[in-house]
């Protein structure tokens, strides 16, 4: 049972609490987890880009955080995550401390800081690189969090060993492309110690068209955006892909 201590800190942007409602409720009609997530990463296009929202440190206890006004690249996926799996606002919160924390308890040590600890958190999303890489996988053993010159990318958390599947850029030609699907997590895998991705977005396919839906924070862009995908991976070291599966019901209260 939660606190009745937790404090929150609520910033709807666009919308307001029944704006809110109406949104999800149109979401949570749409059939398949590939809709939803289409129509939900939508809703968030040209939204400004904003690092550190999120308020908690080592020293400094954890709020629930909602601000839909401004995100970065991870908590934008937070948002979608926790939202094509409810059906109001209500269930959106409950969702959210499930997405952002293990146990769904608000607390900094637990929130989930790397992309690949949804995978171990979070049993409605699966790592899918193998599935679409194929043959093409490759894996790194890496120390999480650990810079390896002794410090540490985010404070107060204790590195943890952790295999991670990648594609590597080199490899990801057309039959991987086709492979995608609508709403999976798309990361960029990096190369440095310590990290799985460096950066992460939404894959859409509409047609022969296949983009990359993301909070971008190019000095020439600052917002969410939708990029050509191709485009966007050239150059790009590799790849991590996790897949959304189907909830069984809105997680409401």
């Amino acid at each position: 049972m939660r606190s009745r201590r937790e404090k929150e800190k609520i910033l709807l942007g666009r919308w307001d609490r029944h704006g809110l409602d109406r949104m999800l409720a149109a979401a949570h009609g749409l059939a398949g987890v590939g809709r939803r997530m289409e129509f939900v990463s939508k809703q968030f296009l040209g939204v400004p880009y904003k690092e550190s929202t999120l308020n908690g440190t080592e020293h400094t206890p954890e709020k629930l955080t909602i601000n839909l006004g401004a995100v970065d690249c991870f908590t934008y996926i937070d948002y979608l995550e926790a939202m094509r799996r409810s059906d109001d606002f209500a269930g959106f919160k409950e969702a959210l401390r499930a997405v952002r924390y293990r146990e769904g308890k608000v607390d900094y040590s637990k929130r989930n800081h790397f992309l690949t600890d949804w995978v171990k958190a979070n049993p409605y999303v699966e790592d899918a690189t193998a599935k679409v890489g194929r043959d093409s996988v490759r894996a790194a053993s890496k120390r999480l969090n650990d810079r390896g010159n002794g410090t540490w990318y985010v404070p107060g958390i204790p590195p943890q060993e952790r295999r991670i599947a990648y594609i590597p850029g080199r490899a990801i030609d057309h039959l991987v492309i086709r492979r995608l699907r609508t709403g999976d997590y798309l990361g960029i895998y990096s190369p440095e110690k310590g990290l799985d991705v460096s950066h992460v977005g939404i894959v859409v396919k509409s047609g022969k068209r296949i983009k990359l839906r993301h909070a971008s924070s190019s000095p020439s862009i600052r917002k969410v955006v939708e990029e050509d995908l191709v485009d966007y991976l050239a150059g790009k070291p590799g790849i991590v892909i996790l897949r959304p599966r189907a909830t069984p019901r809105p997680l409401t209260r």
